[in-house]
């Protein structure tokens, strides 16, 4: 399988998590030491604390939530991808920067910077 399609997987099963308001799902999709910076809560570390934070965000709903590789790449077992985020009509779109590595359960994110598009993104 090529490497972009393992990583649609990985956010296609951070995304069915996210619409069932299972924090824990989200988090399993990060390494243990893993970090999320975003534009809506303060920097997260660690799979504990994106579980929180997923936990607060999942909460609230996310019935469309969609995650959509849009370019990716890997040497090895360092791998990165861009995402496109989607809420449907909720507020919460853009794009997010992602590091993911292989270990023995597979692909999971080790870091992932979000970026809002609100005001929208510059198209490239």
């Amino acid at each position: 399988m090529a490497f972009r399609d393992e990583a649609q997987a990985l956010f296609d099963l951070m995304a069915v998590a996210y619409r069932a308001g299972d924090a824990a799902g989200c988090a399993a999709c990060f390494t243990e030491d893993a970090r999320l910076l975003s534009p809506y809560a303060v920097e997260a570390r660690g799979r504990a604390e994106i579980e929180a934070l997923h936990r607060d965000w999942a909460g609230h709903g996310g019935n469309a939530k969609t995650l959509t590789v849009i370019d990716a790449g890997c040497e090895g077992n360092t791998g990165w991808c861009l995402v496109t985020y989607s809420e449907g009509d909720r507020t919460g779109d853009g794009k997010s920067l992602g590091v993911l590595r292989r270990g023995s359960k597979g692909w999971r994110i080790s870091h992932c910077c979000l970026v809002a598009d609100a005001p929208p993104l510059a198209e490239a």
